[in-house]
This record gives C-alpha cells, sequence and structure tokens, in this order.
C-alpha cells in the first residue's frame, strides 16, 4: 500500500510497478539486514587460527551493509511505499536462514559467502520490472548492490581454497 503524500508521485513510473518494485526492495532490504546480523554475529563469535583476519573481515563487512540497509530502504521511501523496518517483517521476507549456535570459523565462512549470493539473486530477480519501466535509479542501486555482493563472495570463497 501506498502511503498518503500531500502531493501525488509523478516520476514516470506508475504507482503499480512502483508498488512491484518497492516489493522487491523490501525482500532485498530484509535479505540485507539479516547478512548484517549474521555476519556482526560471526563478528563477534568467530574463534580459531583465523580470528583476527575473520574478525576484521567481518567488521569490514557489517559496516558496509549498515551502510547499505538504509540506501535500500530510503530507495523505498522515494518510491512512495513504507520500508519494513521488524524482525517480524525481516524474517517473513528474507531468503537467508537464521544461524542457530556458534558455527565453527570454516562453517561461518560458507553461511556469509550462501548469503552474499543470496542478496545477489534476490537483487537480480527485481531487474525485470526495473528494466520495464526504465527505473534507472533503482537498477543503479541493484547494480552497486550485486558487484560489492558478488566481490565479498569471491573474496571469503577464497578463503576455504587449500
Amino acid at each position: 500500500m501506498a502511503i498518503q503524500t500531500a502531493l501525488p508521485i509523478d516520476i514516470g513510473i506508475d504507482e503499480k510497478s512502483r508498488g512491484e518494485i518497492a516489493e522487491g526492495l523490501s525482500r532485498l532490504l530484509a535479505d540485507t539486514y539479516s547478512l548484517y546480523l549474521k555476519t556482526h554475529n560471526f563478528h563477534w563469535n568467530v574463534t580459531g587460527p583465523m580470528f583476527q583476519t575473520l574478525h576484521l573481515m567481518f567488521e569490514t563487512q557489517y559496516t558496509e551493509l549498515a551502510a547499505a540497509v538504509d540506501l535500500i530502504a530510503e530507495r523505498i521511501r522515494a518510491l512512495g511505499f513504507p520500508a519494513p523496518g521488524t524482525y517480524s517483517e525481516f524474517a517473513r521476507l528474507s531468503s537467508i536462514p537464521e544461524t542457530s549456535g556458534v558455527p565453527k570459523a570454516e562453517d561461518m565462512i560458507r553461511e556469509l559467502v550462501e548469503g552474499q549470493e543470496a542478496v545477489v539473486r534476490t537483487a537480480r530477480s527485481i531487474f525485470p520490472v526495473v528494466d520495464q519501466v526504465n527505473d534507472e535509479p533503482t537498477a543503479d542501486l541493484l547494480t552497486q548492490r550485486m558487484q560489492v555482493h558478488e566481490k565479498t563472495a569471491w573474496m571469503l570463497r577464497s578463503l576455504l581454497e587449500s
């Protein structure tokens, strides 16, 4: 449901299309926030011989994700829709499962690779409607997010090679 504003939104994209894009971005926001939370959890709880490397790497990653959730939420708002912002909404919308307990460092890395790739898939799934209505700002946001997540997945995956 679109937010009631004093002035109608007239950016060259009809309300139905803006709603579809906002729904996709809400899923992207939920995935990004879920990955942020998982990465921050792993930062706090990683142990083992790769502790220092992973502790610092995870901090860099969750800091970047924290900034990203703001950009995504603000795009949803610019399209005229409310951004989800509760754990229950994120749990319903996210494709990234929560982690129980404290995995070993290598399992943390594997889970984060899977999470990074899940965010890429969610971002990629929004492109058809974005392209159809020429929503360049959202396309730009999606492209930037995909680049970050694909590079991060590659870097994490590299840690598992022997």
